[in-house]
């Protein structure tokens, strides 16, 4: 497997990091978004290179960029520059934009995200440049909090993490490698913008910036999810918002905690997904024969 390498790059005079892996002819570009108090490296899973998304991506044919959130990594400093959701919007599409440079695309850019993550893309997929996207991936993330996920992130602020987070984020911990549950993929403090952003999601950013998304959705949650409702009715729920997308698509990860990109079951679901990938790039690569 190809290895990640790690990149920095200056989009409107902000500092953006990240990690990328690339393949010779990529059919696509996989952009990857980060939860909370993580970083790009939660896509490359340290000590176990199966469990990569940025590598397995590769070996089957994409590119693939994790990008430190804005607010994290070498932006985190910046804080006037990120405190809105439009900066964060262009500082992502600016930095995926320099990284790749002349590098081929293949049929475009396809957004991958991780709770928190989940904001960034669909917001990025709600601005007038998703509509070139090739699809979303979205996971960790919801409409409803199951109720015991709510009485404990009630008590959350943007400095303090509240007692009982760890079980509701890390549990199972048979499902995840030791090491990973030592917090070795965190970062040390998440953006100030969050507390806020985590409070408007479920009920107000979630259902407005759904509606706008005019690219194919996967949903994917997983088995032993302890923060988000994923039962039937909740995912009926989410799709229903998603009225503007020409598909939409559930998928559950057997085996897997909320962090689905860090558990043993990684390199299935990033195959689901990558999977889901392909059968985008096929979508448009027939509307484009179609149309020419």
């Amino acid at each position: 497997m190809s290895a990640p390498r790690p990149r920095v790059v200056i989009v409107d005079g902000v500092p953006m990091s990240g990690l990328i892996c690339e393949a010779d002819n990529p059919r696509a570009v996989v952009v990857a978004f980060h939860g909370g108090a993580s970083t790009a490296a939660y896509f490359d899973c340290p000590g176990h290179p199966r469990l990569s998304l940025l590598r397995t991506g590769a070996a089957l044919g994409f590119t693939v960029v994790a990008l430190d959130r804005p607010g994290y990594g070498s932006s985190a400093p910046y804080l006037d520059a990120i405190e809105l959701p439009e900066q964060r919007v262009s500082l992502a599409y600016g930095a995926v934009d320099t990284m790749l440079g002349s590098r081929p695309r293949g049929a475009g850019l396809f957004l991958f995200a991780h709770s928190n993550g989940c904001e960034l893309a669909l917001r990025m997929a709600a601005d007038q440049r998703g509509a070139d996207l090739l699809g979303v991936e979205l996971a960790g993330t919801g409409l409803r909090y199951q109720d015991a996920a709510l009485d404990v992130l009630k008590s959350a602020t943007a400095t303090r993490r509240p007692p009982g987070l760890r079980e509701l984020l890390w549990q199972p911990a048979d499902l995840y490698p030791a090491e990973v549950l030592t917090g070795i993929t965190n970062s040390s403090t998440g953006a100030p913008y969050e507390a806020a952003m985590v409070k408007d999601w479920p009920a107000q950013d979630f259902p407005a910036l759904a509606g706008q998304v005019q690219v194919p959705v996967q949903f994917s949650h997983a088995e032993h999810e302890r923060v988000w409702r994923s039962d039937p009715e909740a995912l009926a729920q989410i799709a229903a918002m998603f009225t503007s997308a020409p598909r939409f698509v559930t998928n559950e990860i057997a085996n897997a905690g909320h962090n689905l990109s860090l558990g043993f079951a990684a390199e299935d679901y990033h195959r689901k997904v990558l999977s889901f990938v392909d059968e985008c790039v096929d979508e448009r690569n027939n509307t484009e024969v179609e149309a020419g």
